[in-house]
């Protein structure tokens, strides 16, 4: 399985058909780009995407990941044909094994004797940027390294610019990210999920001496995610292994709602007496009603009947700060007939301790619900219309039955109706004739 080929990796054969269409804009609308959204990556599952889900049940490392993805079916000459766009001396091989009875695939890194041990982050992007690796893998892999130097630049108390990569920046690391990102790229998952991350507890000897487990590096990585207890004395998460979930992961849940198709087994270099040193991958696709969104949200409430209005308006403030999804504020009766207010917070299931402390600082409750469950949504696309008056944002939302509508934002429109003295409802309604639906819905 360990040959080399010197030709560029085909980064195409691992899509399955999927009814997700790629719609355009014409006319006085325009759907906005990757780069104009946010960063941050929705928590939903659409029906019928193609789902991989990182079981890490025993970590997660760069080699754990490389074995699990061939296991899966990426084909080793995907990984060897991108290792060779680097033109650096490291090559991976991939061997059967198994770990507490449990058939795996181990990936092995070899490289020669690494003279630039110490790499900084332009460093490595040179390194990327110099390959003929495919745009997509490049900025796979230079998305998952520019954590890892946020990481060991919060932790050093010093600028991205100029950290050290220290044991990540050797030939066999950079062998590991940029394999991974190249395997993900054939694979062309829609959506990555992981459950709760073992890591492991103890000690190890790094650049900067012994230190915890987990290290300094991979629990600021680690931030928001969460971790799964475990009794094992090693080092079962690494750096690389945290920085390629958080670079991924858009939920973070035991079992993902989805119909199995492959399942792949990576693993590690040790292998544990009682238990199998592997990560598990799950790749499928999410059941239900076409063209609706699954999400997975939690909901907190609580019951107050001796607060002032400015005491909840002020707390409803700080929810939506911490990145409450939304606050509700319900008038009820509780007992001895007494009115009083039911808040309700919608969350993202790792958000939930954040807006609890909220809650309990901010107003006298003395006990707070919370539960997971999940909603179903339509999807939506940010995009601009243009108006005489300026542009104005908002969402397209695409019905189940492939029709589509455009709901203007409110911020803009009143912006606009505020400058030229209209009323708000004109503003809203030139915005809604302004926008043209997709080319592909008008043909049909």
């Amino acid at each position: 399985m360990a040959g080399v080929r010197e030709t560029s990796p085909d980064f195409s054969r691992g899509a399955l058909s999927t009814s997700q269409s790629k719609h355009s804009l014409r006319g006085n609308s325009r759907p906005v780009s990757a780069g104009e959204r946010s960063q941050s990556r929705p928590h939903y599952t659409m029906a019928g995407m193609r789902v991989l889900h990182f079981d890490c049940f025993s970590g997660i490392s760069g080699d754990m990941t490389l074995g699990a993805l061939v296991s899966l079916g990426v084909p080793p000459e995907v990984i060897h044909g991108a290792l060779a766009q680097l033109q650096l001396p490291v090559r991976v091989e991939f061997e059967a094994v198994k770990r507490c009875g449990f058939a795996a695939i181990h990936a092995r890194v070899i490289a020669e004797e690494d003279v630039a041990h110490h790499r900084h982050l332009r460093d490595i992007e040179g390194i990327l940027n110099q390959s003929r690796l495919p745009e997509e893998v490049r900025q796979l892999a230079g998305r998952i390294f520019r954590r890892l130097a946020s990481a060991e630049a919060t932790v050093h108390g010093q600028p991205v610019e100029t950290v050290h990569f220290h044991e990540v920046g050797a030939l066999d690391s950079i062998a590991d990210i940029v394999g991974v990102a190249a395997g993900l790229c054939w694979l062309r998952a829609e959506r990555y999920s992981a459950s709760p991350v073992a890591t492991g507890y103890g000690q190890i000897r790094g650049a900067h001496g012994w230190m915890p487990i987990p290290a300094p590096g991979t629990l600021e990585l680690l931030k928001g995610v969460p971790l799964a207890p475990s009794q094992i004395e090693a080092e079962l998460t690494t750096p690389t292994g945290a920085a390629i979930l958080t670079a991924l992961v858009q939920e973070w849940t035991p079992t993902p709602a989805l119909t199995v198709q492959r399942v792949g087994y990576g693993a590690g270099s040790r292998d544990f007496p009682d238990r199998p040193n592997i990560l598990r991958l799950i790749l499928g696709t999410t059941p239900g009603l076409s063209g609706v969104v699954e999400e997975t949200i939690a909901v907190l409430e609580t019951q107050l009947d001796d607060v002032s209005p400015q005491v909840l308006a002020y707390c409803q403030e700080q929810l939506f700060a911490a990145g409450a999804l939304d606050v509700v504020l319900q008038p009820v009766y509780m007992k001895k007939n007494r009115p009083g207010t039911l808040i309700t917070v919608l969350a993202r299931p790792e958000s939930v301790a954040s807006l609890e402390a909220i809650l309990f600082r901010e107003t006298p409750t003395l006990g707070i619900r919370h539960y997971i469950c999940t909603r179903h949504k339509l999807p939506r696309q940010q995009a601009e219309v243009q108006t005489p008056w300026g542009n104005v944002r908002g969402k397209i939302i695409h019905l189940p039955a492939g029709q589509v509508r455009f709901a203007p934002e409110y911020e803009d429109c009143a912006r606009i109706a505020r400058q030229t003295g209209l009323p708000i409802h004109i503003v809203r309604e030139t915005a809604l004739k302004c926008f043209q639906p997709p080319a592909t819905q008008q043909q049909t």
